[in-house]
């Protein structure tokens, strides 16, 4: 195998380890308490890290509570969105502080680190459903993925190519909460058709 071979592939390596990195605040190593089992009350005080979209954020006046929809989390300790069927649950997670709930919106993702501390038992609808407490020590709010924006052929962007907004411009989302949330996707113009040939002079 060639040095440049094994060149890029060490490269790719470390890339791929640099996206598959979990931010500081989430690091460590907790049990995997399936949510069901915290319903049932038998893994009340165990640490866990547990993550999903927020239903409702409600600023009480020493805490706010968030009210997740639960999504397994992928190996940078974010929720798995892709799959909007792979929901384990709901659970509560309490911190104290005010958190605004138009930042902490509902459908934004979190990631919690914190001790669970029994249930709390509250109506969906008409039927009284049992969340998990979990007493929060860290709520890492993700920053928005990115929407794809697809134009139809021929559509000329008039920054594309720009050496501030090209393609990897602020618009450009990547693994850190401060850089943008929108990748523009362009197509190229279509090449003008053949110009007809002059008439022979006789």
């Amino acid at each position: 195998m060639s040095a440049l071979r094994l060149l890029a592939l060490a490269a790719t390596a470390l890339l791929l380890a640099a996206c598959a990195t979990i931010p500081k605040p989430l690091e460590g190593i907790y049990p995997d308490v399936p949510l069901q089992t915290a319903q049932q009350g038998g893994a009340s005080g165990t640490r866990v890290r547990w993550g999903g979209e927020i239903i409702q954020t409600e600023p009480g006046q020493e805490e706010t509570c968030f009210y997740v929809l639960a999504h397994p989390l992928d190996s940078q300790a974010r929720p798995k969105l892709d799959d909007k069927g792979n929901s384990q649950g709901r659970f509560i997670a309490c911190r104290k502080g005010f958190y605004d709930p138009e930042v902490f919106a509902r459908g934004r993702e979190i990631t919690v680190v914190g001790t669970l501390h029994g249930l709390v038992t509250k109506k969906v609808g008409q039927y009284e459903y049992a969340y998990p407490r979990v007493e929060a020590d860290v709520v890492y709010l993700w920053p928005k993925r990115p929407v794809y924006v697809r134009y139809p052929p021929g559509y000329y962007d008039p920054f594309w190519g720009d050496p501030f907004w090209g393609p990897w411009g602020p618009y450009y989302w990547g693994p850190y909460p401060y850089w943008g949330s929108r990748v523009i996707v362009v197509h190229p113009r279509p090449a003008p058709p053949p110009h007809p040939p002059h008439p022979r002079g006789h």
